[in-house]
């Protein structure tokens, strides 16, 4: 159970056709090497989804329109309890290329990529339902 020093997350899952937004995080950094999608903390007074939208701009330099809340997960890593609001989310200019390291990966391949631990109820399940159906993916985590 979380407690009073729980870090409140806002995160967008950015998606565009069959592709969502990944980033792999940096090295001599928390989860160093772990991919994950846009986001970050909740300032104080703002909204999850504000947040979500802010934090993406500020990472891939896209601007999103933010959708439903998918879910919220909390999780104790070592270093603390986080909560994370996820929320779905879709580019405004399609055609504009995220900032690195962010890119763009089709959803059938997200169990090649190494998640933090809290995001894996995620990504095993709800992306799940956004995989179009009939397409598999590779299964080799990076």
């Amino acid at each position: 159970m979380s407690n009073a020093h729980t870090t409140q997350i806002a995160v967008a899952v950015v998606r565009h056709e069959d592709r969502v937004l990944i980033g792999q995080r940096p090295s001599a950094t928390v989860l160093a090497g772990y991919w994950e999608f846009p986001g970050g903390k909740i300032l104080p007074g703002e909204s999850p989804s504000r947040a979500a939208a802010r934090e993406c701009r500020e990472e891939t330099g896209l601007e999103i329109r933010v959708g439903d809340r998918l879910c919220v997960i909390e999780h104790e890593y070592a270093h603390g309890w986080v909560r994370l609001h996820f929320f779905v989310g879709e580019p405004v200019n399609p055609a504009q290329s995220p900032a690195a390291p962010f890119q763009w990966v089709p959803i059938a391949d997200l169990p090649r990529y190494r998640f933090p631990p809290a995001n894996q109820p995620l990504v095993e399940g709800v992306l799940a339902a956004l995989k179009p159906p009939g397409t598999q993916g590779t299964t080799e985590p990076r």
